[in-house]
């Protein structure tokens, strides 16, 4: 079983910037990619950001050049350095894993979201 803890969410005034952080645990054979959606009540999760095999990096086209995503393998934990933050980022950031456990099954998890409120 593959858990995810998320932190760093939280209010900021506009124009401010967030961190937030997943750390993957468990049985964890393998990731293939990690990355952070976007939900908001009503509406399908949205791409924020996204780090695969080979540290290959896909945005959301609303955050590029002000998100940056990066992956630490040693730790298992996927980082999301939000910055220039608009109203419109307001939500509830969910954690994504895709990998396979330890048996060689294949694993997709989500966390339980962290709200980021910003302020205009």
């Amino acid at each position: 079983q593959v858990r995810l803890v998320e932190s760093g969410g939280g209010l900021v005034q506009a124009g401010g910037s967030l961190t937030l952080s997943c750390a993957a645990s468990g049985s964890i054979f393998t990731i293939n990619a990690m990355g952070w959606y976007r939900q908001e009540p009503g509406e399908q999760r949205e791409l924020v950001a996204q780090v695969n095999s080979g540290q290959a990096i896909n945005y959301g086209d609303s955050v590029k050049g002000r998100f940056t995503i990066s992956r630490v393998d040693a730790k298992n934990t996927v980082y999301l350095q939000m910055n220039s933050l608009k109203p419109e980022d307001t939500g509830v950031y969910v954690c994504a894993f895709w990998g396979y456990d330890s048996d060689r099954h294949p694993v997709n998890t989500w966390g339980q979201g962290t709200q980021v409120t910003v302020s205009s």
